[in-house]
């Protein structure tokens, strides 16, 4: 079979991303404009500010990834392009950009759902083995999803409130550490000692999560220490917040595997890049005789190569879109 060179693009947040994957498992070129330091001083992402930097990076991200990979849209089979979910008016920019050059160049426009990016960043380390498990823990998302076959989605649990990324970030607020949080608490984890006792939320029979009653009893930990003139040490209190949070993730992986009879498992989102995660993760699959895979840390986080890896196996399903596809800042993996 002829080889098939997909375009990604990723626009969903903050990074504006464009890469060319050949054949849904090798990485051609990519480029990633990061808005990172324009929205720590915010604490956060502005939304706003998102879109028009995305505006201003698009065109150059485009260009840049084609001289990177030295080709021409010519040379493209496919347009991937992430319509969702995600900030709506960022998500426009990217689709915007993928319809014109679908249109000018008549290429094939592919839509890619962003959590289905994220799982198949793994393919770019080896191929999926089904049935399997994907573990999804992000900024918005902390999902386990069983797949049989590619582009076959069965949720069987997800976050009833927060997602695991969101809560990483408010931690790390609560305990002064700047924007992007949830590295910092991360990194910090790895100094302190388990010293604080924090609650392990959901402790039921589901494959579901809830993240925001340990946010809260953080929040209300510091308040109380505050209130005593006590000072909080922060390594602690991140290493105790981290333990529980990765031991509420692991603790329903390893009821997955042992009731779904998994023998793969992958863990994907930007959450994947949590040391302490992956070194439970690995610990878990390693008792339990599963095979685990965990993107490098570049594939983590919102990029375009997961996008063009997804799209070229999204593509093999027949899912392509005319000009009317829109963005959906909400939607579920299907």
């Amino acid at each position: 079979m002829k080889d098939m060179y997909i375009l990604g693009i990723e626009s969903s947040c903050d990074e504006t991303s464009a890469s060319i994957v050949k054949n849904g498992t090798e990485e051609i070129a990519t480029v990633i404009s990061s808005q990172i330091d324009v929205h720590k001083n915010y604490g956060g992402v502005v939304p706003e500010i998102a879109s028009r930097h995305h505006v201003k990076n698009i065109t150059m991200v485009l260009e840049e990834c084609l001289e990177k990979a030295n080709m021409k849209m010519e040379d493209i089979d496919g347009i991937a392009i992430t319509y969702g979910p995600g900030l709506i008016g960022s998500l426009l920019i990217g689709l915007e950009a993928a319809k014109t050059l679908s249109f000018v160049y008549n290429k094939p426009l592919i839509p890619v759902h962003h959590i289905a990016g994220h799982i198949y960043a793994n393919s770019l380390v080896q191929p999926l083995k089904f049935p399997l498990l994907a573990v999804v823990v992000s900024g918005g998302h902390t999902e386990l999803i069983v797949m049989k076959d590619h582009y076959q989605f069965e949720k069987i649990g997800g976050t009833l409130d927060d997602a695991i990324g969101e809560c990483y970030d408010k931690v790390a607020r609560v305990i002064g550490l700047e924007y992007p949080g949830g590295p910092k608490v991360d990194k910090l984890a790895k100094e302190g000692q388990d010293t604080y006792k924090l609650p392990i939320p959901l402790q039921d029979d589901s494959y579901n999560f809830s993240f925001s009653g340990l946010k809260s009893a953080v929040i209300n930990l510091a308040h109380n220490e505050e209130q005593r003139g006590e000072e909080i040490r922060k390594a602690d209190l991140a290493t105790s917040f981290q333990k529980v949070a990765v031991e509420s993730i692991t603790s329903k992986v390893r009821k997955a595997i042992e009731e779904k009879g998994i023998k793969n498992v992958i863990v994907a989102g930007g959450v994947a890049a949590n040391n302490g995660l992956r070194t439970a993760m690995k610990e878990l699959t390693d008792e339990l005789g599963v095979e685990l895979s965990i993107p490098p840390m570049k594939y983590c986080t919102d990029n375009g190569t997961m996008i063009a890896a997804a799209g070229y196996y999204a593509y093999l399903d027949g899912r392509t879109a005319d000009l009317n596809l829109n963005s959906k800042s909400q939607d579920v993996l299907k």
